[in-house]
């Protein structure tokens, strides 16, 4: 699409993401996402993914497949871009060559671009030589003083070129109202006449992102404020091109808990790792949504679709936000123990399933004892990683006691031990096959602390440790009741 038919359809707000597809989707990554998406719902605009794929040794098919997945798994969908289409495609920029020369002759004819005939070493040899002197390191405007006679012989005598953006003499500062940083300028002669296209014929970022982002008639550039450097070039660019200016929101960064921004080395990973970790993708959007900005200042449970009807750019925070991993936990253990049993069966399924416990025919034969799990485990956990240690003991034909279930029970008083399960056993044989529920259950152990002369806790616990294998599981009797009362009994005479 024109420049002329972009500026002609801007009836509306119009923001995108625009990653780099050379490793997965991080957390910056996918904050920026967010915050465009909920920008683009709350207000009926649109949200476009646009891949930047202009460095074609680290850009990969894997790289965006997998960030389009990272994508789709928090609920962030694109109104265009790949897969979905749109009118202002194509939507990589590996295919949009044709606009970046489109855009470097409107720029020529309106006298913002030039020819720059220096090779790489020469101009290495200027900036040091300027840094020694404690001057202005960038371009020295060598081949700007070119008439269009010398630069058009020079370049059909085959000398390699680069085209640079001519910043008019007497330029004043380079100013924007950013959403979040507010005012912010640059003096214009503080920027070099940077290369727009280089002579390979490949543009830089600051060219084909700008032109990208006019041609596709955004109206919102909300990104990091690692980009704050960037925006005067693009803004000449943009001048140069007679195109509308956008609003500049710019996020600042997201730190570790140590202060430096968020890496590897915090633990930081791609989104799809947090998945694998046992997040849910609600909990996830929910606290990335909060790293920078706030409903109120107090709330801090936030669904979809909350974010996306009163998401608003003058409440991002201008402060670098700390990412904390145990307050990611403890809200994801909010949003399980929020999760309806059919749709946490569906997900505790998949994890007995990924674990070799089961199948799916299984979960599909015993649905409703799926169903009552469910609300047992996700009352009781903050990641689904731990559902498998949670549940095992429900699919295997036995157990036996772990080291800490040894020690601290079976070991320390042996004879009790014994004598509560002994007593177990006797009510619990009592308890017939068709009667085998919660209820009956609590019934016939009611009196078994009186029975054996001990506190209940310690009464109990041999008969846990002899069900499970552990000191910790669910509810007692609700898991005795999920078994079934043929392997809960030969549990315990197989312990005693």
């Amino acid at each position: 699409m024109s420049l002329e038919h972009a500026v002609n359809e801007a009836h509306r707000a119009r923001v995108r993401f625009a990653p780099s597809p050379t490793g997965s989707l991080h957390l910056g990554g996918a904050r920026t996402a967010i915050y465009n998406w909920a920008f683009a719902r709350s207000c009926e605009g649109s949200f476009i993914l646009r891949i930047d794929d202009t460095d074609p040794e680290r850009s990969t098919p894997e790289n965006i497949a997998q960030i389009m997945r990272g994508l789709e798994w928090l609920g962030v969908d694109w109104d265009e871009g790949p897969r979905v289409g749109g009118d202002f495609g194509p939507y990589f920029q590996t295919q949009r060559a044709e606009s970046y020369v489109r855009a470097l002759e409107t720029l020529r004819e309106r006298g913002w671009a030039y020819r720059c005939f220096c090779s790489p070493e020469e101009l290495a040899e200027r900036r040091e030589a300027a840094r020694a002197k404690g001057g202005f390191s960038g371009y020295d405007g060598t081949c700007r003083a070119l008439t269009d006679e010398q630069s058009q012989a020079r370049a059909e005598a085959g000398e390699p070129f680069a085209w640079r953006l001519k910043i008019p003499a007497g330029h004043g500062p380079v100013a924007f109202d950013d959403a979040v940083r507010d005012h912010t300028e640059f003096p214009a002669e503080a920027i070099d006449d940077f290369v727009l296209m280089r002579s390979d014929g490949s543009p830089t970022y600051n060219f084909a992102s700008i032109v990208d982002d006019a041609e596709m008639a955004i109206t919102h550039v909300i990104r990091g404020d690692d980009h704050v450097s960037n925006t005067p070039k693009q803004i000449l660019v943009l001048e140069g091109l007679g195109a509308p200016i956008p609003t500049f929101a710019h996020l600042s960064m997201i730190w570790g808990p140590d202060g430096k921004k968020l890496s590897k080395r915090h633990g930081a990973t791609g989104v799809e790792d947090y998945a694998d970790e046992g997040y849910l993708p609600a909990a996830l959007l929910n606290y990335l949504a909060l790293l920078g900005w706030s409903l109120d200042g107090e709330t801090t449970i936030i669904d979809a679709e909350t974010l996306k009807t009163r998401f608003s750019l003058d409440r991002i925070s201008k402060n670098p936000a700390i990412f904390d991993f145990a307050k990611l936990t403890w809200m994801n253990g909010v949003y399980l123990r929020e999760t309806p049993a059919e749709e946490f069966a569906c997900l505790l399924a998949e994890r007995v399933q990924r674990a070799g416990l089961a199948d799916a025919a299984d979960f599909k034969a015993r649905h409703d004892w799926y169903l009552k799990l469910a609300p047992l485990v996700s009352e009781r956990i903050k990641l689904l990683t731990e559902v498998e240690g949670m549940v095992r003991f429900l699919f295997l034909d036995s157990v036996t006691p772990d080291e800490t279930a040894r020690a601290k029970v079976l070991d320390k008083d042996p004879d009790l031990a014994r004598r509560a399960l002994q007593a177990a056993l006797e009510a619990l044989e009592s308890v017939p096959e068709g009667n085998w529920d919660v209820a009956h259950i609590e019934t016939a152990m009611a009196d078994l602390p009186e029975r054996i002369e001990a506190k209940p806790r310690l009464a109990y616990q041999p008969l846990r440790v002899a069900i499970t294998g552990s000191v910790v599981s669910p509810p007692l009797n609700d898991s005795m009741e999920l078994l079934g009362r043929e392997k809960t009994l030969a549990r315990i005479k197989a312990l005693l």
